[in-house]
């Protein structure tokens, strides 16, 4: 029987960014912390030459982000997801590329409940594990706090027990993905007043949130927080986060022990041929960010894994931070 996760804090899910590689970092500095996947669409899982589901087991607790509108196609591959043993499952509601609409997932879907509601009521039939979805606030023009009461309500009657919302509303054109981060104003405060009105609802908030001290200010109005960029930015804050967030005792890791720590990871992943030293330390890069020597750490990691195929340069990188 899997272990109930706590969601109080989660890292996002970044396109190109949240792999199996990276996910392995942020656990190895908390323990408690959500991790998600990037986004895999259906028709890679059923139809990809890769294995898009590999994940190293010490990622748990482990969330799949699923991309796709088609009830058969999404409730086949969340079957899949929980037999390689993901612990939840999420939707995603709110990505407004062109690509992705293109696929009619994402926050397009917004305009759609009813079909999220479908999507949602034949998983959760057939799998254990939690199937949540991940939103905006609003699409376009329909940007009305009525809009996205109605989406939660309809897509909650499906028993979807778990809404993780970005709050800013998508414009689906006109902005690039990048724009639609940064350019539609946040509205924290519609988040919350979703909260009150769905109290039998797990409500996480997403959005333009860069430190623990804003995430314990939102705990107080929703039951969870979602961080995306700044974690890829600056991804040692987690080495606070289980004493933060979750008031555990443990002791934090020292960057020297997860120097140590990864460097084990980086030459398993060597010598089985599933990648390139690169891959893992490409998302270690701003480990040392704030610290006398970062730009010089960053520099020799970018410079020399173009040659050197090994976890001694992390090791040598490292010798420069003073």
């Amino acid at each position: 029987m899997r272990k109930k996760i706590d969601h109080r804090f989660c890292v996002a899910p970044m396109l190109d960014w949240t792999d199996r590689h990276c996910r392995y970092f942020y656990r190895a500095m908390s323990k408690h912390t959500v991790l998600y996947t990037e986004m895999v669409t259906t028709g890679a899982i059923l139809y990809g030459k890769w294995d898009y589901l590999a994940y190293n087991q010490e990622e748990h607790p482990v969330v799949l982000q699923l991309g796709g509108s088609d009830v058969k196609a999404m409730t086949e591959c969340a079957k899949i997801a929980q037999d390689r043993g993901y612990d939840e499952i999420n939707i995603n509601v709110g990505c407004p590329s062109d690509r992705v609409q293109n696929g009619r997932f994402g926050a397009c879907l917004m305009a759609e409940p009813e079909l999220v509601a479908d999507c949602v009521a034949s998983m959760q039939a057939q799998v254990d594990i939690p199937i949540t979805v991940k939103s905006r606030i609003g699409i376009d023009d329909q940007d009305s706090y009525e809009f996205l009461h109605t989406f939660i309500d309809t897509v909650a009657k499906a028993d979807c027990k778990h809404f993780i919302i970005h709050a800013r509303k998508a414009w689906l054109s006109g902005l690039s993905p990048k724009q639609n981060r940064e350019i539609p104003p946040l509205d924290y405060s519609r988040v919350y007043q979703i909260k009150q009105e769905f109290s039998d609802r797990l409500i996480s908030i997403n959005g333009g949130i860069t430190s623990f001290e804003q995430t314990l200010e939102h705990l107080n109005h929703v039951d969870g927080v979602m961080i995306g960029r700044e974690v890829y930015y600056n991804p040692y804050i987690l080495a606070s986060a289980d004493q933060t967030i979750y008031g555990a005792d443990t002791p934090i890791i020292t960057r020297e022990a997860l120097i140590d720590h990864m460097c084990e990871y980086i030459d398993q992943v060597v010598a089985s041929e599933q990648g390139r030293a690169w891959h893992v330390i490409r998302h270690m890069i701003s480990m040392c960010n704030g610290l006398p020597g970062a730009k010089k750490f960053r520099r020799y990691l970018s410079e020399q894994c173009q040659v050197e195929n090994s976890s001694q340069v992390l090791r040598d990188a490292f010798k420069l931070v003073g």
